[in-house]
């Protein structure tokens, strides 16, 4: 629960290099996340080359954390081949981020998810920087470094917003 409570979105990083090894434990951890019908829609696009992150961060306003970061993680859905009539592909793709936000926080990573679905003026240009295939589409930046800052933790639990049986 520690990972859980402790997680906090990191805009300021230090300059250390992430290594193979722990990318590929956060793709790993992405991986394992809940997936309605088992469908799986998920890609990643690990970017760590400077002038591919510069130009991300002109197209995307706030992904200026990047300037920092040591690489960028882009989840990225195959849409070619969802079920249930495409409706749930958006939170499986979700579910990969926070398994990946959490696994970052757990081995001294931190991270910041800036969204990008579903605003098209993001999708088309970050589709184009990344050359994805018709079909594929961005859902996310998820900056990753070892973090300069500390995020401010507080209790979030708010009873008032607890409901049984109704509302």
């Amino acid at each position: 629960m520690q990972e859980i409570f402790n997680r906090r979105s990191i805009r300021r990083y230090e300059n250390k290099t992430v290594t193979d090894e722990q990318i590929e434990q956060l793709l790993r951890a992405a991986m394992y996340a809940p997936s309605a019908g088992n469908e799986q829609p998920w890609h990643f696009v690990v970017i760590k080359d400077r002038e591919t992150l510069n130009r991300i961060m002109k197209i995307h306003p706030y992904t200026q954390m990047l300037r920092e970061a040591s690489l960028a993680i882009i989840p990225c859905a195959d849409t070619s081949k969802v079920k249930y009539n495409g409706v749930f592909w958006p939170q499986d793709m979700a579910a990969s981020i926070q398994n990946i936000l959490l696994q970052a926080n757990g081995i001294g990573l931190g991270t910041c998810w800036c969204g990008v679905y579903p605003r098209e003026e993001l999708m088309a240009p970050l589709s184009e920087i990344i050359d994805l295939p018709k079909g594929v589409n961005p859902f996310a930046v998820v900056a990753v470094g070892y973090p300069a800052e500390k995020g401010m933790a507080g209790d979030r639990f708010k009873r008032e917003k607890v409901h049984y049986e109704k509302w």
